[in-house]
């Protein structure tokens, strides 16, 4: 099958069915390679003429689509689906899209290079907040001016004055964004969701490298949302009751919430207990306890066994690192970065008074973390975009830059895909204070990149 290609976008239109058997006749390597031949920077599968899929027939051409990514540095995905076909994908591949999906192809023209600074005004909403900030960074590098709702009822209200805007921006998903592990962050808190009956399974199905990577990068709160638990057996009882005993490790708080004690046996509560394991009945009593959850989720000096040290592999890709970092930085700052200094060494942060830092981890091929240390007025321009306004909420900035770190972290994934390794990034951790984030790091030595912004002073720490 031929593409059809306009405005640097290769689209390939198959019809009818999509499954196993029939898809491969559809598409294959050679007609997408021939594509990029062909000055494209996106190339797409469009399913407007497309009467059935199933994950089967997907299947085939996220694989081609993988091959392509590892050659060429293009985004790749699927255009031109209703509501119900872009949920039935996100089912598919829950927590796992490496591809970008576009509701239609005047959707995807807006995130072309041959459609750049043309300053269209367009109301984006996304359920899922790091894919608005991800795309509300992605219109404004391009030279748009996005419009971001923050629930669907403001996206519905702002919906009904379309006359506002040129395009409007839903159901679309944009690929190596970001990594999302069936977990969600809340005042750096991490919170698992556990259902059903517990038993040697969880084992399996709990990512281990991703909570220890997350303990790394200096979360201190790890809450199992347990309201749909029935019951646990032994062996969920001593995996628990060990991931409790590594926390103490990192001075770190393992939390059980909504688990009613009549689905367990008693023994089970009070030996998890001893362990150091916390329950409570209700979310809200931590979430909306500020002050138990700021002592909770605190920072501390982490007693490590084995200390992590940078290694060669990390310096060669210090580079994509920078330039993932800058490029952001500089796009919502609308300033350029100038570098001043590079050292390895333990980090060293001369002016601690009106700095607030960031960090988030990654593992896979190569792991360990990145640190960022902003001055507020960098932060609080950098975050005036997505939040819409000025605003001096130390709250808010904290929350809209863990996003915006967030992006960095897919930024970094990608750049490295290109280039044939494979990583997976925590969530990010914020920090109101540089004593907290010191705790965390004082004894990891690393690569230390001194950088100005204008006049504003911002440092960059990559370490493991």
């Amino acid at each position: 099958m031929r593409a059809i290609v306009k405005n640097g976008i290769g689209v390939f239109k198959p019809q009818g069915f999509l499954d196993g058997n029939n898809a491969s006749s559809f598409l294959n390597l050679e007609d997408i390679e021939a594509t990029t031949n062909l000055n494209v920077d996106i190339i797409l599968v469009s399913l407007k003429k497309v009467v059935f899929f199933n994950k089967n027939g997907l299947d085939i051409f996220v694989k081609l689509f993988t091959k392509v990514r590892q050659k060429n540095s293009i985004t790749v995905g699927f255009c031109d689906y209703d509501e119900k076909k872009f949920i039935a994908i996100n089912k598919f591949y829950a927590g796992e899209l490496a591809f970008s999906l576009f509701k239609s192809l005047e959707i995807a023209s807006l995130f072309s290079t041959s459609f750049k600074n043309q300053q269209k005004n367009i109301l984006l909403y996304s359920d899922d907040k790091s894919q608005r900030t991800a795309m509300a960074i992605e219109l404004h590098d391009y030279g748009h001016n996005p419009v971001v709702a923050t629930t669907q009822e403001d996206f519905n209200e702002k919906s009904l004055n379309n006359s506002a805007y040129d395009y409007i921006v839903d159901y679309t998903y944009l690929g190596q964004m970001g990594e999302k592990i069936a977990t969600r962050v809340t005042g750096n808190a991490i919170i698992y969701t556990v259902t059903a009956f517990l038993d040697a399974e969880i084992g399996n199905t709990f990512n281990i490298a991703y909570h220890n990577n997350s303990l790394n990068v200096g979360f201190r709160l790890f809450i199992f949302d347990a309201y749909k638990v029935v019951s646990m057996n032994i062996h969920a009882f001593n995996f628990f009751s060990k991931l409790s005993t590594s926390a103490a490790e990192y001075n770190a708080t393992i939390a059980f919430v909504g688990l009613e004690s009549t689905k367990i046996p008693e023994s089970f509560i009070e030996n998890m207990e001893d362990s150091g394991i916390i329950f409570y009945n209700q979310m809200d009593d931590i979430l909306l306890n500020k002050e138990l959850l700021k002592e909770l989720g605190a920072s501390s000096a982490a007693n490590i066994k084995q200390k992590r040290v940078i290694d060669k592999d990390m310096i060669v890709k210090l580079p994509d690192f920078i330039d993932a970092t800058v490029a952001t930085i500089e796009m919502m700052t609308n300033s350029k970065a100038l570098k001043e200094a590079v050292e390895v060494s333990k980090i060293e942060i001369t002016e601690q008074e009106g700095r607030i830092a960031s960090s988030i981890g990654f593992y896979g091929d190569i792991d360990g973390m990145v640190i960022l240390v902003f001055p507020s007025k960098i932060a609080k321009k950098a975050c005036e975009l997505l939040i819409g306004e000025s605003t001096d909420d130390i709250e808010l900035i904290l929350d809209t830059l863990a996003e915006l770190v967030n992006i960095v972290g897919g930024k970094i994934k990608s750049l490295l895909f290109d280039h044939g390794i494979n990583v997976n990034i925590t969530l990010p951790r914020t920090y109101n204070s540089i004593s907290g984030l010191l705790e965390v790091v004082e004894a990891k030595k690393g690569v230390q990149v001194d950088l100005a912004f204008d006049d504003d002073k911002f440092l960059f720490f990559l370490t493991k």
